[in-house]
């Protein structure tokens, strides 16, 4: 599975990196919206936080979490992104920092709770649905549905990441714009007492927490894209800050809208309330078009959450961690069995609820965070001088301390978990565990071919003292 047999590593040179100059690569405009569905994609889903904490937390929760969590996340993968420009992403961040097994297990983490993340949209798209097509509400059809769903949105990304990027410019425009209506039309009818709500004693604070946790994360996946990106050290950085914007907005004006103008039902705040609300506020017409707006966010957030997936099989594959036959691209230049993999694991958890998907996902993404905390602290000590196109201005001590406030959070949430959801995670961390022995096995045994890619930088040649370092 790859020789690697020391740490130091040498410098990361974009021009090294194969870049298959026969497919297009992914522009400012259409990354800044694969991100926005890699993090958001709406403020479809952020319905639970008002039934679990009312109105003045949820608000809040969205004014004050992103700088918690989001801002932190947003800058170690500007800065790990552009020192790392391939596609294994956060993988090679961890391998570089603590070494292949360590690596693996956040491959490993990161790609299940992406596929976990992933089955949740199928759900969501249903969900919404359903009040207009009510068979859709369960049984065969809903299976059906979701098999097809799969199926079309599976087959988008298989003709090439490009596509993808400029489809989700068109749904994000499409999903954001009838809030924009919503908003326009509510002004009257909005009373800002009702945003103050808020009773302490009555807050359910699991659900609340991983409702904000879900909805304002996995600001890393894009990292797994980065070696499909045109001119990533310059692109990368702006994508993120652009989408950080909107991705915030996108979810307090519409959590504004909602509570100030219609009175308050804590128990009618569930998945799909928002269509609901448009219906209240601007009539039947506007409710449709929040449906078909947040059916379109669904596949968008599909799409992209299975090109972080599967491209980051890819660079794993690259980096001899996964048998050599995940690196085979499509003539579209799509990793062809990364996506069937995603999509066949899409499909098996599918059957799961919202909160089950959204507290497993939760659970495993945390131990994948805590990986790439200590790997980006680990780097910037022992190789603080180190070439970084984008550095996030602060010292080893300041980002130490940008660290604690989430790391804080992620023990919150993995505290707050229940023990189906821990006896699960605990499962797949163990899986998770034997895999590396057991594929370098098929790899003494002929079993299964791996390789690195020589196009690629070494990361872990033992002894480089006539090696390039990447301190300067």
């Amino acid at each position: 599975m790859g020789e690697y047999n020391g740490v130091q590593y040498v410098e990361v040179d974009e021009r090294a990196l194969p870049r298959l100059d026969s497919f297009n690569k992914v522009s400012l405009l259409p990354l800044i919206f694969l991100i926005f569905y890699e993090v958001s994609g709406g403020p479809f889903g952020v319905e639970d936080s008002v039934s679990a904490a009312g109105p003045l937390l949820a608000l809040l929760g969205f004014l004050i979490f992103p700088f918690i969590w989001s801002v932190p996340e947003a800058l170690i993968t500007a800065e790990m992104g552009t020192m790392f420009p391939e596609n294994g992403g956060y993988v090679t961040w961890v391998s570089s920092a603590l070494g292949p097994y360590w690596g693996f297990m956040q491959g490993w983490m990161k790609w299940l709770s992406g596929v976990i993340d992933n089955a949740l949209y199928p759900v969501l798209f249903l969900d919404y649905l359903k009040s207009a097509i009510p068979v859709l509400g369960g049984g065969w059809p809903r299976v059906l549905a979701v098999l097809v769903l799969t199926i079309a949105l599976t087959y988008m990304n298989y003709r090439g990441l490009t596509i993808v990027g400029w489809f989700a410019v068109f749904l994000g425009v499409f999903s954001i714009l009838p809030f924009v209506v919503m908003g326009l039309i509510s002004i009257p009818k909005l009373e800002p007492s009702r945003w103050l709500v808020v009773n302490l004693h009555n807050v359910d604070w699991g659900l609340y927490l991983n409702t904000l946790f879900w909805n304002l994360n996995y600001w890393d996946s894009i990292s797994t894209l980065a070696g499909e990106v045109d001119n990533p050290k310059r692109t990368l950085p702006k994508a993120l800050f652009y989408a950080l914007i909107l991705v915030v907005l996108g979810y307090f004006f519409p959590l504004l809208i909602g509570t100030g103008a219609i009175p308050l039902d804590r128990d009618s705040w569930t998945d799909g309330y928002f269509s609901d609300i448009a219906k209240m506020i601007g009539g039947v017409w506007l409710r449709w078009w929040i449906q078909g707006a947040a059916a379109m966010s669904n596949m968008g957030m599909f799409v992209t959450e299975m090109s972080s997936d599967s491209f980051q099989l890819l660079g794993m594959a690259e980096r001899g961690m996964l048998p050599e036959f995940f690196s085979k691209r499509s003539r579209y230049g799509t990793p062809l069995i990364g996506i069937l993999f995603s999509a066949s694991g899409v499909v098996l958890l599918s059957w799961m609820s919202f909160q089950e998907i959204v507290a497993a996902e939760n659970f495993l993404y945390c131990f994948g965070m805590i990986l790439e905390f200590i790997a980006f602290i680990k780097l910037r000590i022992q190789y603080p001088a180190v070439s970084r196109p984008y550095k996030i201005p602060l010292g080893t001590v300041g980002s130490i301390l940008m660290c604690i406030p989430p790391t804080i959070l992620i023990c919150v949430v993995l505290a707050l978990a229940s023990l189906k959801v821990l006896l699960v995670s605990l499962a797949a961390l163990l899986i998770g565990s034997i895999l590396p022995p057991l594929l370098k096995y098929t790899e003494k045994k002929g079993w299964l071919r791996f390789s690195t890619s020589s196009d690629l930088p070494d990361l872990f040649a033992a002894n480089h003292e006539t090696t390039q370092s990447l301190v300067d």
